[in-house]
């Protein structure tokens, strides 16, 4: 399981980005202020760290030294979004910057993204009695492989990388059938009824009210 460290001094927003990564399977530390984040990747191994830029006592840019130098990549989360901001935190080096304020469902896919591209992803994932093996694209229940179609399985991917996410019906659509969204929900529907039979999961896929679909796990 993916560890990440997020070192940001307003309490309200580190918790909810601790939140919202938990519920989607990674484990998450905390720290309020710079020397604290400093400490903290001295002390533990850490797969992706997320930092503000203006920070008590050693802002992002000191943490981004540090991180660099234990080769771990860095996501920039801040509210200086002017251009020369972004292109000051890149050109340092930073792998991604990400203004405040920001989606959930964003976030989660630049973590993912930047993960992938350092090859840190896990390439097994479990839920439930399902193990999605993400290499050879295949789901076994119990040990037994299951048939899913092409589209079937980047669905039941997309839900277990966002665990306990609502998932916007145009969101899916986009992830999954990577085109634009209409406003015709039968084939989402449709394919999340196949999903549900054949996976076992049909109390754990849930209808989320004029959003879309939730797949409700335990972290």
């Amino acid at each position: 399981m993916n560890r990440i460290l997020v070192v940001e001094d307003e309490e309200a927003i580190a918790n909810l980005i601790r939140m919202n990564l938990v519920g989607a399977g990674y484990l998450c530390d905390i720290a309020y202020d710079g020397i604290t984040g400093a400490d903290k990747m001295e002390e533990n191994s850490y797969d992706l760290c997320l930092f503000d830029i203006m920070l008590p006592g050693l802002d992002g840019y000191g943490l981004l030294d540090y991180a660099k130098k234990l080769k771990i990549p860095v996501i920039f989360l801040t509210a200086k979004g002017e251009l020369k901001d972004r292109v000051k935190g890149l050109r340092a080096g930073a792998d991604d910057y990400i203004t405040k304020p920001f989606e959930v469902l964003e976030l989660l896919a630049r973590v993912e993204n930047i993960l992938r591209r350092f090859n840190k992803t896990e390439q097994i994932i479990k839920v439930k009695d399902l193990t999605i093996d993400m290499t050879s694209r295949t789901v076994k229940r119990n040990g037994v492989e299951i048939d899913l179609t092409l589209k079937e399985f980047d669905l039941l991917l997309l839900f277990a990388q966002n665990k306990n996410v609502a998932l916007y019906r145009e969101t899916i659509y986009e992830r999954v059938w990577n085109s634009l969204y209409i406003g015709d929900s039968r084939t989402i529907d449709l394919h999340i009824q196949r999903l549900r039979k054949k996976t076992g999961l049909e109390h754990d896929i849930e209808a989320v009210y004029k959003v879309g679909y939730r797949l409700k796990a335990e972290v």
